[in-house]
């Protein structure tokens, strides 16, 4: 599987040219033999969270026809980062995951609120798993600050996940945990990270990218990219498995032991 990292600048609350701007990326990375594309968290508008109530997506029926239709024509399968959506006079963080012949895979909501962007008093949480199938292969996807909680990763690795997607926008101030966080989730499930950050400034933070896409065994296939473009690598399952036979931690896993009920 051949993975595009779509490593943009958004621009705050202003849908109508961050549309524009997945396009071209979206055709681009097609043109150049993409499998599955991944965008970034709230690509559609920023965090103008004061202002969802005219630039949030109704239903996100725009999103999804955009998608649909760019996975369809290009043949490439698209993990659509996530927007800003409204439904029944409520937001949410949504990410739509769209396969090759145009068809919504998955869609999700944010389950954990980012209380220190505000997140969690304009915004509705997630209440579900995000599981799907690209060609075949068992995937997973979560949202930004979603990556601090491992116990949430590990239940959709449980469940199957070999890889696990992740957009988001996270400030520069925290980086380093980032990466941390990133490796660290990706050697204990013992999976494929293909993790999408944006670049730029909104009003409250600056944003310097490190998309990282990271092999089972931690290693880092695609880091440390600042600028703003489109950065690839190749991913093999074979070596999901081999990491798995050669330490078999979820074998050696004692389920007995981790309940907090007394």
């Amino acid at each position: 599987m051949k993975i595009a990292c779509v490593q943009m600048n958004i621009e705050f609350g202003e849908p109508i040219k961050n549309f524009a701007a997945v396009k071209h990326y979206i055709e681009e990375a097609a043109k150049n033999g993409s499998d599955t594309i991944v965008l970034p968290e709230m690509w559609n508008t920023g965090y103008a969270l004061t202002e969802l109530n005219r630039i949030a997506d109704e239903n996100g029926e725009r999103t999804k026809q955009f998608l649909q239709e760019l996975a369809y024509q290009h043949r490439v399968n698209i993990v659509g980062g996530s927007v800003a959506t409204k439904r029944s006079e409520r937001f949410y963080n949504t990410m739509y995951v769209v396969e090759r012949g145009g068809s919504v895979t998955s869609e999700y909501d944010k389950a954990h609120l980012f209380k220190l962007m505000d997140e969690h008093l304009y915004m509705e949480p997630g209440q579900k798993l995000n599981r799907f199938q690209l060609d075949g292969v068992e995937c997973a996807g979560v949202i930004c600050y979603d990556l601090r909680f491992p116990e949430w990763i590990r239940t959709h690795v449980l469940q199957g996940a070999k890889v696990v997607f992740v957009p988001a926008e996270w400030p520069k101030k925290r980086i380093d945990h980032w990466q941390l966080l990133l490796q660290a989730r990706a050697i204990e499930n013992q999976c494929y990270i293909v993790a999408v950050n944006r670049v730029g400034n909104d009003p409250d933070n600056e944003f310097n990218g490190h998309s990282m896409i990271i092999g089972p065994w931690g290693e880092l296939l695609v880091t440390n990219e600042e600028e703003e473009g489109i950065f690839y690598a190749e991913i093999d399952m074979k070596e999901v498995e081999d990491v798995r036979q050669r330490i078999p931690v979820f074998a050696d896993r004692r389920e007995e032991l981790y309940s907090l009920k007394k």
